[in-house]
């Protein structure tokens, strides 16, 4: 299987499915073809340090000598939000309003739709443009904060469209209204950048299993996916049921053949790859290479 030239893969699929798993194999296949990669997770709860199964030492995990694993929080990303804009942002609003900065930030979260989710991906294109790595594997959230962390850029965009109508009408005392436009411009120019980088330098990695559930669900990730114009390369169906040895997996698999076999009929113009149910839980290096063989082959390639 041939890796997408594009410099950020992002693996998406609903909980539970392998996401993490098949990211963390994917990196090592990028690494060990000599690319420096950092995988980054912004799953609420993740779990790169569980499935590498290494300690993590700092914020930036060292696998090896160009592998790096990062888990990056929501509160990290509000954070950072605040240290890139607060001061700024603060200084113009608290000219009009009595509020203590605390409960400014909350507040400026709340009115803008999707803040926090703007700047999680605002964080995935500074790492991008960095030229710190080679490959960024993206293990995003589950599929429904996925969708709408996508969403986020176009609606920001829109908001901040229309914003300067509402905001310079704002009597800020003896300060300029210059203030406050500019900044609604820089985000303006952000969710635009941030757009761009979803489109353009992001491969889509969908990660599913062969369950009724899950497929439907493909239907609804598909179309929000083209609706925002994003490239999506590959189909990973994962926990495939390969070695049979009592009728309650002869039929368990006899059902994954019909949905793999729906999958591939649907989608049958993407890279459909499948994994098999190991008969141990993946986590370390070692069984991180047996899915990455799978997928890539035993070579480097």
């Amino acid at each position: 299987m041939k890796i997408s030239d594009r410099k950020v893969i992002m693996f998406a699929g609903k909980g539970g499915v392998g996401k993490t798993t098949c990211a963390s194999a994917t990196a090592l296949q990028c690494a060990n073809c000599g690319e420096r990669v950092l995988i980054v997770s912004t799953d609420p709860t993740p779990s790169l340090i569980d499935i590498f199964n290494i300690e993590m030492t700092k914020k930036l995990t060292v696998v090896s000598d160009n592998l790096f694993v990062l888990e990056v929080s929501e509160d990290e990303i509000k954070e950072m939000w605040d240290r890139k804009f607060g001061e700024e942002v603060y200084e113009v609003f608290s000219s009009f309003v009595d509020i203590e900065y605390d409960v400014f930030v909350d507040f400026i979260t709340s009115i803008l739709p999707g803040l926090g989710e703007e700047f999680m991906v605002d964080y995935i294109r500074e790492l991008a443009i960095s030229n710190a790595y080679d490959r960024i594997i993206w293990d995003t959230a589950p599929l429904g904060q996925t969708l709408g962390l996508l969403k986020v850029p176009e609606m920001l965009y829109e908001h901040l469209r229309m914003a300067p109508r509402i905001y310079s009408h704002l009597k800020l005392g003896g300060m300029s209204k210059r203030p406050i436009l500019d900044i609604i411009g820089g985000w303006c120019s952000l969710s635009e950048d941030n757009i761009e980088l979803l489109k353009n330098d992001v491969d889509i990695i969908i990660v599913t299993i062969p369950e009724a559930l899950a497929v439907e669900q493909m239907e609804r990730v598909f179309a929000e996916f083209k609706h925002f114009g994003l490239n999506i390369s590959k189909i990973f169906i994962n926990n495939c049921i390969e070695e049979v040895d009592s009728k309650f997996m002869r039929t368990k698999r006899e059902q994954q053949m019909v949905h793999i076999a729906t999958i591939k009929e649907r989608y049958a113009h993407l890279g459909i790859y499948e994994i098999p149910l190991f008969p141990v839980e993946v986590r370390g290096i070692d069984r991180l290479n047996d899915v990455r063989a799978t997928l890539f082959g035993e070579a480097n390639s």
